[in-house]
């Protein structure tokens, strides 16, 4: 049984072990990303000085609303718990517009843009920098990937079939990186021992990104846990691109302060034209919100979801989202979720070597048995 597998091991990884390596490389570069932009970008997300009291909400609008272009309005703002936080206010276009300002001052900071290197990152974990096509023909890139994706879990399950040891005894040697006894068996050690101490968390990752590539697949991941999929109809808020007057913004403030004082210990608000969401710093999924519905001339709260109310279907997508970037668990498992993956680039490069030499060494031993032969 163990041939078979180890087959299936061999003719999977040898063709798909470089694009594995790359997906894994660059999610692991993402993990990270908004701890080192607001480190690399600190004057853009954080506030000068924090004042007294920030301005109010109708007048924040109002300042970014002059700086605007007609085709252009805000459709929503942001608020941190944390006072020296900068206010993300969203923009109507392009595609997830927003800006940061000085809630104190009403200054503008500057505009969000993703770092070319971490888009780049996004870009080839998801399409291998394909692009989707206009005409709606077949995206390349994010069918390969979803296709390596899906050998990648073939390949862990095989993996650990094949080097299961049989014994207690067994698995503590095969848990050992040795580095003293030659080039060979420290390259064997870290590929085993590495596939050993990453498989779950490699696994859980592979399977959750799977949802991002076929839509058949992430219909069949949702039924597993009983929810049906049904198309996107937009996110709250954000489906009127037209310039608005002014006091249509004018009760945002009345909504953040009622929503301050129900949740005092609320992360961040997020208000928009008729809708606003409260989430909070807690470990679970990441994306977890409490929503509200308010009337946008009296500022009156008309209807509220909590999110421990909502059904399955409200809180899978964020639950697919947090586990596969490992923020579920804090910073500890996004640490966990960053190793896991560079040791998950690994695993083909090291099963590369020993392939290759494996196959040298036997090509050397046909040749010294030939060489016999003719003597």
């Amino acid at each position: 049984m163990k041939k078979v597998f180890r087959k299936i091991h061999l003719w999977l990884s040898v063709p798909f072990g470089l694009l594995i390596t790359l997906i894994c490389f660059s999610g692991a570069m993402l993990v990270f990303e908004t701890e080192v932009m607001e480190l690399c970008r600190r004057g853009l997300y954080y506030v000068e000085k924090v004042g007294p009291a920030p301005l109010p909400m109708d007048k924040v609008v109002e300042k970014v609303s002059a700086t605007l272009p007609d085709s252009v309005s805000v459709t929503g703002i942001t608020a941190s718990s944390d006072p020296e936080r900068a206010w993300q206010v969203n923009l109507s276009k392009p595609r997830r517009a927003s800006i940061y300002v000085d809630q104190y001052t009403g200054v503008i900071k500057g505009k969000y843009e993703r770092a070319p290197f971490f888009m780049t990152m996004f870009r080839l974990h998801r399409w291998l920098l394909d692009s989707m096509r206009p005409d709606g023909g077949i995206f390349w890139g994010k069918m390969i990937v979803g296709t390596a994706t899906l050998m990648f879990v073939f390949v862990l399950i095989s993996g650990i079939i094949i080097w299961w040891p049989r014994t207690k005894k067994a698995l503590k040697n095969s848990l050992k990186i040795v580095a003293n006894k030659g080039g060979r068996r420290f390259w064997y050690d870290l590929h085993v021992a590495g596939g050993m101490y990453t498989l779950i968390l490699l696994l859980v990752m592979a399977l959750t990104g799977l949802t991002w590539s076929f839509s058949w697949y992430r219909i069949g991941f949702y039924k597993v846990f009983g929810v049906e999929t049904t198309q996107s109809g937009g996110r709250p808020g954000g489906e009127n691109h037209e310039r608005k007057p002014f006091p249509s913004f004018a009760n945002w403030q009345k909504v953040y302060e009622g929503l301050k004082e129900l949740n005092p210990d609320y992360k961040q608000i997020s208000i928009s034209k008729g809708s606003a969401t409260v989430s909070f710093n807690r470990l679970g999924n990441r994306r977890a919100a409490d929503r509200y519905t308010f009337n946008p001339r009296t500022g009156e709260i008309t209807g509220i979801t909590l999110y421990k109310d909502a059904d399955a279907s409200g809180k899978i997508r964020g639950w697919i989202f947090s586990v596969h970037v490992g923020s579920w668990g804090g910073l500890a498992t996004r640490i966990l979720s960053f190793l896991a993956a560079l040791v998950g680039a690994s695993l083909p490069l090291t099963g590369y070597y020993l392939w290759v030499r494996r196959l040298v060494r036997k090509s050397g031993r046909k040749a010294n048995v030939q060489l016999k032969k003719a003597a």
